[in-house]
């Protein structure tokens, strides 16, 4: 729309018009409005304006009964926003300034003083702090049943063998119940790695102003303290130039978007007709407008896909934040859109994948009968030859010239005899054989994280038990 004398956001002045006689232009205007960004933010801006006003009634800054005026208007547009009674202006600037105006609105002069002593600058950061701490805990409980989802698949199948790789070759045998919380302790990490983010986000910035703090009699303690910080933020210039809180809890959310993405790749190979190890619902795969017969793993591409949306996103707040002097500079406004980007693009993944993952079949037969391929058990034929005290490096020689022997005539190394065995070392007698096979090596692998039945059932009670950690 056009300005004219004082640039004007609906029907209300913009919050900083005072010194200007004329508005910038509408292209201008809709250029820097934010409001589409910011208003998930709505009761987050509310519920700081409430502990502001009873700080500034603790200050004496304005009278009590002007304090709970303030308060219960300021619940009431809240409820209204969520019930859809008030729709939030798209003309607005922001939502700091929209609800700022329904405010004045609804009780009048009283109204302007809910401004008393911040700035957007200030009332920005706790925003989105506040913001923060609300959300990260709704992924935090996505990310543990995630893990729960995987604790139960693994659960049923702790002596259901399958070939472990390095470099995608045959390495050695171990179960999916292994596999599987393998993937599980990755999103344990990242739960904890959030859980680091917000204890850093529990400080108020709120009381620093513009960046100099102010000359009221202000009590920032007071005002974390109703607000459930565990502080203040120490220095106000900081307290509004600050984003380290986007900025971490975006890459913790690109390492989740990681994880997700390394456990789909895994699962696109597995649904290929080479591998097939497990088969998709119908419900989580999608056919071909060409070929009748295809049953295309697209969920598990798509998360991949959109892996590089949130890598993306913290390259953006990076970048914006690399050359700001102190203290708040408009580059800032950017920030929110690839912070929530990243959260509802990883929060929608983690759904995605949890549904896609715990309604997969899984061809048990068929990776056990790809353990038989890839002498899987050369470690293990090492590993005999050291308990008879041949030092590790010549053993590890007497047993690729065993594989070399066995890729000789074709065979399996259980296949050898022991006197193909013994062309090999002397030291190897006929209880070789009591090792060779994909059962007895699992169970002999008793280390502390290995695949043996008995660790791995160790690992599922500590997963599920961290899965229903702090969820009601």
């Amino acid at each position: 729309m056009e300005t004219h004398g004082t640039m004007t956001k609906g029907n209300h002045a913009a919050l900083w018009h005072g010194r200007f006689s004329d508005g910038p232009d509408a292209e201008a205007v809709a250029f820097e409005t934010s409001i589409h960004v910011d208003e998930r933010m709505a009761h987050d801006d509310i519920q700081g304006s409430k502990a502001h006003v009873q700080m500034l009634a603790k200050a004496k800054l304005i009278s009590q009964k002007e304090a709970d005026e303030m308060c219960d208007a300021l619940v009431a547009i809240d409820a209204d926003i969520a019930s859809g009674a008030l729709k939030i202006d798209a003309s607005s600037e922001d939502i700091h300034s929209f609800i700022e105006a329904c405010l004045t609105d609804r009780i009048g002069e009283v109204g302007k003083k809910i401004h008393t002593g911040r700035s957007r600058n200030d009332q920005i950061a706790l925003d989105e702090r506040l913001y923060l701490r609300r959300i990260v805990p709704e992924l935090q409980k996505q990310l543990r049943t995630l893990i729960g989802t995987l604790a139960s698949i693994a659960e049923k199948h702790t002596l259901s063998l399958m070939p472990g790789f390095t470099h995608m070759q045959h390495a050695q045998v171990v179960t999916l119940a292994h596999h599987v919380c393998a993937w599980a302790w990755s999103f344990v990490r990242d739960v904890e790695r959030l859980s680091d983010a917000v204890k850093r986000i529990a400080f108020s910035p709120i009381g620093s102003g513009a960046l100099a703090g102010s000359t009221l009699p202000l009590d920032r303690a007071y005002e974390a303290k109703s607000l459930g910080f565990t502080g203040v933020t120490p220095n106000s210039l900081d307290s509004v130039s600050d984003r380290d809180y986007c900025i971490e809890v975006t890459s913790a959310l690109a390492i989740v978007q990681m994880h997700l993405s390394r456990c789909c790749e895994e699962v696109v190979l597995w649904a290929s007709n080479e591998f097939a190890f497990l088969e998709l619902s119908e419900k989580w795969s999608t056919g071909s407008s060409l070929m009748p017969q295809k049953k295309n793993p697209d969920f598990a591409e798509l998360i991949r896909g959109r892996t590089g949306k949130v890598y993306g996103d913290l390259i953006a707040l990076l970048v914006m934040m690399k050359g700001l002097p102190l203290a708040y500079n408009r580059d800032m406004q950017e920030d929110k859109a690839s912070l929530f980007s990243a959260l509802d693009t990883v929060s929608s993944c983690v759904g995605v994948f949890t549904n896609m993952i715990a309604t997969a079949t899984w061809n048990v037969e068929h990776m056990e009968h790809a353990c038989d391929s890839g002498y899987l058990n050369a470690t293990d034929v090492a590993e005999y030859l050291v308990k008879k005290n041949i030092p590790f490096r010549t053993a590890h020689g007497i047993a690729a010239q065993a594989v070399k022997l066995a890729l000789e005539k074709k065979c399996a190394l259980e296949k050898l005899s022991l006197a193909d065995f013994k062309r090999c070392s002397p030291e190897i007698e006929e209880d070789i054989f009591a090792i060779l096979s994909a059962d007895s090596g699992l169970a002999a692998r008793k280390t502390e994280g290995a695949p043996s039945p008995e660790r791995v059932e160790k690992q599922i009670a500590a997963l599920k038990q961290f899965a229903n950690d702090n969820i009601p």
